[in-house]
């Protein structure tokens, strides 16, 4: 068997941190390789090399081909994968994430498991869409009433803007050409929107699967937090590209997201969104990467130690004759 040469696998701390990445690439038709550290993207008009450690996700479209060496390369220094194509998105792989620690694992499920708890973040997840509003008194359904006024306000607002006709959100997974193109510049959007949300949560050691507002997907929590940025970056966008009619309108519709999320920094603001949901205000979790065993009386006890005892070693019951 061949040796494969190529840079060591590098220590988390060495890689940098997600808020410090870029955002996305996509990248179609072409295939993805390794050299040392780098990726490398072949296609008819030649190579092009990507620092596999500075960018946070690769939007892998149509024609794309993928080598073992590139994907070990991706799930050492943590760039996630996310597969789409023309007939609608799906997340099928992911980096390695940039954490050894699992507290924040831990504080979510935590929060997801208890009723009281849960509405405490859904709450908070409110007051990022509603600055500067009490939401605290709230119950569910007053805050999906809220969250769905919102959202159509927006809608109508672009659509005035722009002069496109807006007759509601319609689209089929199956078949991304059924709908408008608006609808199309929609779905584009959110696309790019879910896959940094993705590679954000992984990257933080955060369960995907463990969402706040939505529940019951593999994906709940990449909605939860592509939701808080959609009115801001891709409802826009959507309407605006729409407008123009490109020839290519997804290509557009992505470099303008791309684009949108660099200016406002929405990479950096989901990496402190997301650990303010979590955390208390002012919690830093403890940079803590040892492995303990759980125990029922005690929460937490050593790792790598024999808790065998014999019958001559444990001490007499305290029970009388």
């Amino acid at each position: 068997m061949a040796d494969h040469t190529g840079m060591i696998r590098p220590e988390l701390q060495a890689l940098p941190q997600i808020k410090d990445r870029m955002t996305f690439l996509y990248l179609e038709h072409c295939t993805l390789g390794r050299q040392d550290g780098a990726i490398t993207v072949t296609d008819e008009n030649g190579i092009v090399h990507i620092p596999a450690a500075a960018i946070s996700v690769l939007l892998l479209g149509p024609g794309t081909r993928v080598t073992h060496r590139a994907m070990e390369l991706m799930g050492d220094t943590g760039v996630g994968a996310v597969w789409v194509g023309e007939h609608g998105v799906r997340y099928y792989a992911h980096g390695r994430p940039l954490t050894t620690r699992a507290g924040l694992l831990l504080r979510q499920a935590e929060l997801v498991s208890n009723t009281r708890k849960h509405l405490t973040v859904v709450r908070k997840m409110y007051q990022l869409r509603f600055p500067g509003e009490d939401v605290s008194k709230l119950t569910m359904q007053q805050l999906r009433g809220r969250e769905g006024s919102r959202v159509r306000s927006a809608y109508r607002r672009a659509a005035k803007e722009t002069g496109i006709p807006w007759n509601g959100r319609m689209y089929r997974p199956d078949d991304f050409s059924a709908g408008d193109s608006v609808n199309q510049a929609l779905s584009t959007g959110h696309a790019c929107l879910y896959g940094l949300a993705h590679a954000v949560i992984v990257a933080l050691g955060c369960a995907p699967g463990l969402g706040f507002v939505h529940v019951g997907h593999e994906n709940s929590f990449v909605y939860d937090i592509a939701d808080l940025y959609k009115a801001e970056v891709t409802i826009p966008i959507a309407f605006e590209v729409a407008a123009q009619q490109p020839d290519d309108l997804p290509a557009v519709v992505r470099r303008r997201v791309r684009d949108a999320m660099v200016k406002a920094r929405i990479l950096e603001r989901m990496v402190h969104d997301i650990r303010w949901l979590l955390l208390p205000d002012g919690e830093e979790l403890e940079d803590e990467t040892a492995v303990y065993l759980w125990d029922d009386r005690l929460g937490v006890v050593a790792n790598g130690i024999n808790y065998f005892r014999s019958r001559e070693e444990e001490p007499p019951s305290s029970s009388s004759p």
